[in-house]
């Protein structure tokens, strides 16, 4: 088994403004970069989300990328998205208030009282040497949030952190070394998994699934050893790929407002 590289000393090179991290991110990896390397900017002009969506990153806000080459087998890349998730929630209960929780929604959102704190874009591509370059993309609103987006969205200072951003990287770098360690390469997802469980929002609750497919609701049972979700509807459980969820409003101590 080839060891998890320790990143709890990984270089992290600061910019003023970038057109995407994940883009900068992976150019190094192109260029030779082979070490774990942190690329973080004041700024992005051209960030992405997932599905293709625009991510706006202003000032003040936490933009970040992290490049690692060859950290599991390729089938199993996808789970650093959870591995990623509980690291953020767990560098998220260091900086905000002592009453107020975050989430994971479902994949691998970070929610605040059913709104959107952080989100992650996962990219991997094959490099011309035959490495496998994977990026994993963190927006974290730190400063504000957009308006008027189609769901709700918060920052730390709304919820009464005053936490900034290099404090914000720091604190995930160090959740970061410590739950790629315990993932093994893929080889210990189950830990990941019961990790991401104790941080879910709405399990064993209503939720709304947005997939390819149409939309689906049922009651939120959690996730497979795969990282699937588990949704019981009238006509029995299913699994679930991908998709977008949608909570029910809540309240910054995590409990549901009916």
């Amino acid at each position: 088994m080839t060891s998890q590289p320790d990143l709890s000393a990984t270089r992290v090179e600061w910019l003023a403004s970038i057109d995407s991290t994940n883009d900068e991110a992976m150019r190094r990896a192109r260029e030779g970069v082979r070490e774990p390397l942190w690329i973080a900017a004041q700024e992005q002009t051209k960030g992405r989300g997932r599905q293709g969506r625009v991510w706006q990153s202003p000032p003040g806000n936490l933009a970040a990328s992290l490049l690692l080459i060859d950290p599991a087998p390729m089938a199993l890349a996808p789970q650093l998205g959870f591995v990623t998730g509980v690291a953020l929630a767990d560098a998220a209960g260091d900086l905000l208030p002592t009453l107020v929780r975050a989430k994971l929604k479902w994949p691998n959102d970070l929610v605040v009282a059913g709104a959107k704190l952080s989100g992650l874009l996962l990219e991997a591509t094959q490099l011309a040497d035959g490495h496998t370059a994977c990026v994993i993309g963190i927006g974290l609103n730190i400063e504000s949030h957009p308006p008027d987006l189609p769901y709700a969205a918060t920052s730390l200072r709304e919820v009464g952190s005053e936490a900034r951003a290099e404090l914000a990287l720091e604190r995930i770098r160090a959740h970061m070394s410590v739950w790629l360690a315990r993932w093994q390469r893929g080889e210990n997802f189950a830990v990941i998994r019961e990790a991401w469980m104790a941080h879910a929002a709405a399990l064993d609750q209503r939720v709304d699934v947005q997939t390819s497919g149409g939309m689906r609701t049922g009651i939120f049972r959690g996730l497979d050893a795969t990282g699937q979700m588990i949704l019981e509807t009238e006509a029995g459980r299913t699994l679930i790929a991908a998709g977008d969820v949608f909570l029910s409003a809540q309240n910054p101590t995590g409990q549901e407002i009916r």
